[in-house]
């Protein structure tokens, strides 16, 4: 018989981090990890709309390292140095600045802030953007509640953000899309 998804367990709003301390739903912890899950389920659905076969591979990659930093954010830190939790490494922050390096090579200098739009792909990866950058200001909010969390957490979210909108850029410029450039109002 096929195991059950549903354990009940969380009926009434506690959930467990991994090595068993029990926490609300609610908890600062769970608002982080849960936003890196939606970021991994996002841009999941970025690779599934651009058919480009590197790209692609790099997401599935990056979707790794985001289940890896989500067991970061979900193990109790008081119980984890007796735990074996994947670990970040310097090198993931290095492949994202390595890709970003190699599409600006074909872009355009910005000469403006860009509007988010232009082509459904770019518009999905700026929203996978956003979601990033909001779980990185998770990870700034444990910090500051005095919650650790791992240091290259928050460099691989920061540089992860600056991927994703390097990546819009790159769609647009690959599928032929006129990129919006912000035009203040004076």
């Amino acid at each position: 018989m096929a195991q059950k998804i549903y354990t009940k367990t969380g009926d009434l709003g506690l959930t467990s981090l991994i090595g068993g301390t029990k926490v609300p739903k609610s908890n600062l912890r769970i608002e982080t990890y849960g936003t890196v899950d939606e970021l991994n389920s996002y841009i999941g659905l970025v690779s599934d709309m651009f058919a480009h076969d590197h790209t692609r591979i790099l997401l599935k990659e990056v979707q790794d390292r985001l289940f890896t930093v989500g067991s970061s954010l979900a193990c109790d830190p008081d119980k984890e140095p007796l735990m074996k939790i994947p670990d970040l490494k310097e090198e993931d922050i290095t492949l994202l600045e390595r890709e970003i390096d190699a599409m600006n090579e074909v872009l355009v200098p910005m000469k403006s802030f860009i509007i988010p739009g232009g082509d459904v792909a770019v518009s999905h990866a700026h929203v996978a953007r956003c979601i990033c950058r909001r779980a990185e200001r998770g990870c700034v909010n444990l910090l500051e509640n005095e919650l650790f969390v791992d240091p290259l957490v928050i460099k691989y979210l920061n540089r992860l953000s600056d991927y994703l909108f390097t990546l819009a850029r790159f769609i647009s410029h690959t599928n032929g899309a006129q990129e919006l450039a912000w035009k203040p109002r004076v």
